[in-house]
């Protein structure tokens, strides 16, 4: 197999560094808006996990939409936080034209297909959002091919390669459905998107 190397001009150049940077700083942004919602929640007794997603229900598409911004404890959302900062920076850095199309529809889409598969209960978290991202993040490095791309996902594969488990349903409390179908849907775009961002 032979591995393509990106144009050291450019990867090494102020444009990529500024790219990273603004990937990290989204990604540090939107963490940062959830651990705002889950203080506010948990501070003012809000009670926003009644916005989560409840399969089946159609007053519960709402969750479609909300349940990546809600948790149900501090160390749920802790536990989401570096793996949400790891696979949205490398998503927008590595894949910053194809991540505009995918992450709506790993987000939208994941949801969907959680609230037909899913356990009739409420689901939130943003782990299915995670899931599809790096299984994103994942599948595109291999098939693109290139060395910066599948360093990437062997480094990804090392770090979370044994969230794997988590798609199964071994654990009553925790939503494989939605891991399951935010994964699904990530593999579906790095298919689809497999010509970008080259």
């Amino acid at each position: 197999m032979q591995l393509r190397r990106p144009d050291p001009e450019f990867t090494h150049s102020p444009r990529a560094q500024q790219n990273f940077m603004l990937a990290l700083k989204l990604a540090l942004w939107f963490v940062g808006v959830l651990w705002f919602i889950e203080i506010a929640d948990q501070y003012l007794g809000l009670g926003l996990d009644r916005f989560g997603l409840r399969p089946r229900d159609v007053p519960g598409l709402i969750g479609v939409a909300t349940a990546p911004f809600l948790h149900g404890s501090y160390e749920h959302l802790f536990s989401n936080t570096m793996p949400l900062l790891v696979s949205l920076t490398a998503l927008l850095y590595l894949y910053p034209n194809s991540a505009l199309r995918a992450l709506p529809m790993i987000w939208i889409g994941g949801g969907l297909l959680a609230w037909l598969i899913g356990r009739s209960s409420i689901h939130i978290g943003a782990s299915g959002l995670v899931y599809g991202m790096l299984a994103y993040v994942f599948v595109s490095g291999m098939m693109r091919q290139d060395f910066r791309s599948m360093a990437v996902s062997l480094f990804v594969w090392f770090l979370y390669g044994s969230m794997l488990w988590g798609i199964l349903p071994i654990r009553p409390k925790m939503s494989w459905e939605m891991h399951l179908a935010g994964a699904v849907l990530g593999i579906i775009m790095a298919v689809l998107y497999r010509d970008w961002d080259r």
